[in-house]
């Protein structure tokens, strides 16, 4: 499925297109689709690690994290 972008580039990126474009040969569109795929590929997929246990086990204490007088000890 094709799809169209505008976008507004400032000075210094029109004349990055205009020099790829001259350099490669290649369309200003594909200049661009190529630079997404690009920075899709270095930026890599969103991680899908997870904290193993968190949010499954419920105490009752409203503030467990939070008041001092339950904290005191913790960790000796």
């Amino acid at each position: 499925m094709k799809s169209n972008v505008q976008g507004r580039l400032d000075h210094k990126s029109q004349l990055a297109l205009d020099e790829l474009v001259h350099r490669l040969g290649w369309s200003p569109s594909r200049v661009v689709r190529e630079g997404l795929r690009l920075l899709a590929a270095c930026c890599g997929k969103p991680s899908t690690k997870k904290v193993v246990g968190i949010g499954l086990f419920a105490s009752g204490v409203q503030d467990l994290g939070s008041n001092k007088k339950h904290l005191r000890g913790l960790g000796q």
